[in-house]
C-alpha cells in the first residue's frame, strides 16, 4: 500500500504546470490584458506574499498560478475594470537541493521537466564513492514533510532536497 502512495504521489508531481503550488523565493510575472501599467515582475517574499497595485498584500502561498489568477481578477473587478483578464507566469522557480555523494553539491534553480539524472548532472555527477541506486527526495506534500525513495527518471520538484548515499561496496 504505501509502495502505492509513494508511486501515485511521485507520478502526480509531474504536472509541473497546472498544478505547481506558489511558494516563497518564486519569482513571477503578472499580467493584466489591456493595462501595460499592471504588468509586473514580483518574487513572493518569506511570508508567501504579494504585492499589487489597487489591492492589499496578497497571499500567493500554496496558490496555482491559475487560482492567483482569479483571485488577482476578482479585486480588480469593478468600475475601473469590468471584466480583467489576468496572467501569471512564474518566471524563476525557487530552486531544489542536492546533497551527499555528487561533485559540487548545492542549490540549483529548478527547470520545467528535471528529473533526478538531469539533477545529478547538474551537480557534476556522481562522486567516485556514490551508491548507484541509494537515492533519496524529501519534499513536502499536502503540507507534510516525506522522504522517498527514488530512480533516475523520478521528477524533482522547486524545494525537493535529493540525497545521494554513499555507496558500501
Amino acid at each position: 500500500m504505501r509502495f502505492l502512495i509513494v508511486c501515485l504521489s511521485l507520478l502526480c508531481c509531474g504536472a509541473i504546470a497546472s498544478d505547481y503550488s506558489l511558494g516563497a523565493g518564486d519569482q513571477i510575472k503578472i499580467s493584466v490584458y489591456g493595462e501595460p501599467d499592471l504588468t509586473t515582475k514580483v518574487k513572493i517574499d518569506k511570508s508567501g506574499m504579494i504585492s499589487f497595485p489597487f489591492l492589499s498584500d496578497i497571499s500567493a502561498l500554496g496558490l496555482s498560478p491559475k487560482l492567483l489568477e482569479k483571485k488577482i481578477a476578482d479585486g480588480l473587478r469593478g468600475d475601473y475594470i469590468i471584466d480583467p483578464q489576468v496572467a501569471v507566469s512564474v518566471v524563476i522557480y525557487r530552486p531544489f537541493f542536492i546533497h551527499g555523494e555528487v561533485r559540487r553539491p548545492g542549490g540549483y534553480p529548478f527547470q520545467e521537466d528535471l528529473t533526478l539524472d538531469k539533477a545529478i548532472a547538474i551537480a557534476g555527477g556522481l562522486a567516485a564513492r556514490a551508491s548507484k541506486s541509494d537515492w533519496k527526495i524529501t519534499r513536502i506534500v499536502s503540507g507534510v514533510k516525506q522522504t522517498f525513495t527514488v530512480n533516475v527518471a523520478t521528477a524533482v520538484l522547486p524545494d525537493d532536497i535529493i540525497e545521494i548515499e554513499q555507496s558500501f561496496f
